[in-house]
């Protein structure tokens, strides 16, 4: 031992604890890995999450009143599609940035994964499976098969949704103004001037 090293009063030295703390990491790892941390004593300071609340709602949707339980921290979008069944809303960034989820609520587009089912309880919602009547389609959805206003067809039950809105709204009287008011709508194909037309010769009736 050198002059240097620093001896304690119980007689371990610095080089001694050094050694023999790797010697045990050695051993733990031949072992079979890092030991388990041992569960916390009732009343302890962990504890487990509390499970999450729910609640029975109404959901109308296209005229049909469904009743659900679900989660207060569930979409608009997941209950649609994975308790009423309805998967024509589609999810795309699940971020409402790109407006594949649109639906109706109350004749107002909403962005349906930005949306809490329970938010909606009671009102009325329409999505895309309840435009067409029947075997008559929707003058939107005729629309946009005559314009060819679809490619891959992922986001085009947001975007007929949205058109309809903005019809609705009176956001037609240019090809500026209907390309701003379904500026939140995204196309990843860009079929952006086939949409446009569609929403404009729905706008106005005019069968081409």
């Amino acid at each position: 031992m050198s002059e240097n090293e620093e001896v304690p009063a119980a007689g371990h030295s610095r080089r001694g604890v050094l050694k023999a703390g790797g010697v045990a990491a050695t051993a733990l790892v031949s072992a079979g890995g890092v030991a388990k941390a041992a569960p916390a004593e009732p009343g302890g300071a962990a504890t487990a999450a509390p499970p999450a609340s729910t609640a029975d709602i109404t959901l109308r949707v296209n005229g049909t009143a469904h009743q659900v339980s679900v989660e207060c921290r569930v979409t608009l979008l997941d209950a649609l599609r994975e308790r009423v069944g309805l998967t024509g809303t589609k999810k795309g960034c699940d971020r409402g940035e790109c407006g594949a989820c649109t639906v109706l609520v109350e004749g107002r587009r909403v962005t349906s994964c930005l949306t809490l089912a329970v938010m909606e309880d009671g009102r009325e919602i329409t999505t895309i499976e309840g435009l067409a009547h029947g075997d008559r389609l929707h003058p939107v959805q005729e629309a946009f098969i005559r314009r060819d206003a679809f490619q891959c067809g992922f986001c085009t039950s947001g975007q007929i949704m949205s058109a309809v809105a903005c019809i609705d709204e009176g956001h037609t009287g240019s090809e500026a103004e209907i390309r701003e008011w379904m500026s939140g709508n995204l196309c990843r194909c860009s079929c952006y001037p086939n949409i446009v037309e569609a929403v404009r010769d729905a706008a106005k009736g005019v069968a081409r």
